[in-house]
């Protein structure tokens, strides 16, 4: 077939995969099928770079981080809504619609909580979005929208320019693994849905974007040119026909009839797999609108209905403390069983030692409790009247109650942080990190036999890895597999390895694959480092106060004593076998930006790094060049409003060669 036909084949078929799937639930294709389709769509495109599309299915996937977002004026402004909070002034709304309009419909439908946007379309192609910002002027948020799957890219049958505007949101399940994943990191969990839909949104990288798993729901039309309408309705039926993922609503004429389905979305909204915070009234017909008008802050034709938090008092019965992946202690609190939103509470997190402070919160206290954006039960404020005598203020542990080690507050945050590097509660993260590619690079040891050898206490520090023995490795695999050979043989060659992976490989705070490398070179082997002290870390380039203070904290824990005692009996390498006899790039600083083909950016790092350069991941006025390769974007772009020279890969390799 003609690579022109096919990836037109290829992009109608991903796209309509996409559209049954997630606007229609009704999934066509396999995971399998759709992603052997969607490789195959790829290296068309790799192939043949004047087929490639802004709108490919493959952009999913996200394109190269942007450096600012541009604004945007709405052809269209984006107008808010007026709030009520009661049935009473939502009745006082309709009558006030009633006196003005003869016999008014209305469309009731759910609010969703998340962030406003508006889709434009010219000749079926989604061309911009944008956020809502004042309503006038928003931010350009194209790349990021581009990676919601339920965002139509193409459109059949579409008129010459289309605005519509919709919500985009996390839905509870995605929203839910996520902040698991951030517990597991020691980060800061999001509130709810729609802080971490806004802050997914405006990633300046849109590949992060893309693993979010946004949705939206759109629910006006905003511009249509060439067709007319007659009421709200008609337009969102028209906009589920373009393959739209569009609101639900219900038509309502009487007042009773609109306080009954408000009250029927309220009770139904934990049966949503989005957040909803109320229930949107709006005139059907466009022409009553029209002869309503809008205020100078809002349409008169429309209102929110906003329904209340709902919070309940319960007891502190316990404060638990959990060790995450990354080792932060993050305390959470038990409480007497209440139900709330729908489900039954039993905890609630408590954040860390600063939150437990300010609120003052000690285990006995009768508290207030709310779900954070109907999501995470959080404690609003403590009931001291009725404290029980004796309850004393709640400290955390100063050390790990998993491992014993002593825990650190982090400098930039209020973590509390577990410094033992072979804590239990960690072990999995620390071991993948260890065996990670930038690291000690073992090829073959994957998460799940990590998870097998750490189960059969076979593995419980990463110096366990370099006294594995092939039966214990065997009992993993099938009988006359390879596979526990070949591991077997890449951890032996792990070795080998220069300084400067065991120096990353370790895990230290602050020390990354960069420092790993520039720490090797300037002290030659482990046992210089270990000896090193602040002040003299403090003298190597690139490496400040903070990072020195991690190092030599690091090297002064007993469990890492003890790890670096094992590894040395197990034969490890710890001598740098780096030797930089060539220092030409020497007072230079590259940024790489783009594809590259020759080599990977870690690669390119390091060939620069061997002749004296530096590489940093942001163009300034400092920047020596620019190496760009295929799809550079907007670093390509400031290195031109900068005057910044631009070197391309083959001169790069000229200018190493030379």
């Amino acid at each position: 077939m003609d690579p022109k036909e096919e990836v037109l084949l290829l992009t109608r078929e991903l796209n309509d995969a996409n559209y049954r799937y997630y606007v229609l639930d009704d999934p066509i294709l396999s995971d399998y099928d759709y992603d052997h389709k969607l490789r195959r769509l790829e290296e068309l495109e790799a192939a043949h770079p004047e087929l490639k599309d802004p709108n490919s299915p493959t952009q999913r996937v996200g394109g190269e981080a942007l450096s600012q977002f541009e604004k945007v004026e709405h052809a269209v402004p984006l107008e808010s809504l007026q709030d009520v909070f009661s049935l009473e002034e939502l009745e006082e709304f309709r009558q006030r619609v009633d006196q003005s309009i003869a016999e008014p419909e209305y469309t009731v439908e759910p609010k969703v909580d998340g962030l406003s946007v508006a889709l434009e379309y010219v000749d079926g192609q989604f061309i911009r979005g944008a956020t809502r910002g004042d309503g006038r002027i928003g931010e350009d948020v194209t790349e990021n929208l581009r990676t919601i799957r339920s965002i139509p890219t193409r459109l059949e049958n579409a008129p010459h320019r289309l605005i519509v505007r919709g919500e985009v949101f996390m839905p509870r399940q995605v929203f839910e693994k996520l902040n698991e994943v951030r517990l597991d990191r020691g980060e800061p969990l999001f509130a709810n849905p729609r802080n971490a839909a806004a802050g997914s949104l405006r990633q300046l990288d849109p590949k992060i974007a893309a693993k979010r798993q946004l949705d939206i729901l759109v629910f006006n039309l905003q511009l249509c040119e060439g067709r007319s309408f007659e009421t709200h309705s008609q337009t969102l039926d028209y906009l589920r026909s373009l393959t739209f993922k569009v609101i639900p609503y219900t038509i309502c004429k009487r007042g009773d009839e609109i306080a009954a389905q408000v009250r029927a979305i309220d009770e139904g909204r934990y049966d949503l797999s989005y957040d909803i915070d109320g229930a949107v009234v709006k005139l059907n017909d466009l022409a009553g609108r029209t002869q309503l008008g809008s205020t100078a802050k809002f349409p008169r034709w429309a209102a929110a209905y906003k329904y209340p938090p709902e919070i309940k008092e319960t007891t502190v019965e316990n404060i638990l403390v959990q060790v995450g992946r990354t080792g932060v202690l993050t305390p959470k609190a038990v409480v007497a069983p209440v139900r709330l939103a729908g489900t039954t509470v039993t905890n609630a997190t408590l954040h860390n030692q600063d939150f437990i402070t300010e609120k003052d919160i000690r285990i006995g206290d009768t508290v207030r409790i709310r779900k954070a954006g109907e999501i995470i039960p959080e404690i609003l404020d403590v009931v001291v009247s009725k404290r029980p005598e004796g309850a004393v203020p709640y400290l955390l542990p100063r050390t790990c109650p998993v491992c014993g080690a002593p825990v650190e507050r982090d400098e930039d945050g209020a973590a509390l942080r577990c410094t033992g590097v072979e804590c239990p509660a960690q072990l999995s993260r620390t071991i993948a990190h260890f065996v990670s590619r930038d690291a000690m690079d073992i090829e073959g040891l994957g998460a799940s036999i990590v998870e097998q050898l750490i189960q059969s206490g076979a593995v419980t520090s990463p110096a366990d890895l370099y006294y594995l023995t092939l039966d214990q490795l065997s009992s993993l695999w099938k009988n006359g597999d390879k596979a526990p050979k070949k591991l077997l043989a890449a951890i032996a060659a792990s070795k080998e390895n220069d300084l400067s992976r065991l120096i990353y490989a370790l895990g230290i705070r602050q020390v990354g694959a960069k420092a790993g490398r520039i720490l090797a070179m300037e002290f030659g082997t482990l046992d210089n480092l270990m000896a090193a002290g602040e002040e003299r870390l403090t003298q190597v380039r690139d490496i400040g106060g903070i990072t020195a203070q991690s190092i030599c904290q690091w090297f002064a824990n007993p469990q890492s004593q003890h790890l670096i005692r094992r590894l040395r009996e197990a034969g490890v390498n710890f001598t740098c076998q780096i030797q930089i006899t060539d220092r030409r790039f020497a007072g230079q600083t590259f940024v790489l930006t783009g594809a590259l083909e020759h080599f990977t950016r870690e690669e390119a790092t390091q060939r620069i790094e061997l002749l004296g350069g530096k590489v940093s991941g942001s163009v300034s006025k400092k920047t020596s060049f620019v190496v760009a390769g295929e799809n550079a974007g907007s670093k390509l772009r400031k290195a031109n409003e900068l005057g910044i020279p631009v070197l391309t890969e083959e001169e790069l390799l000229a200018r190493m060669a030379d």
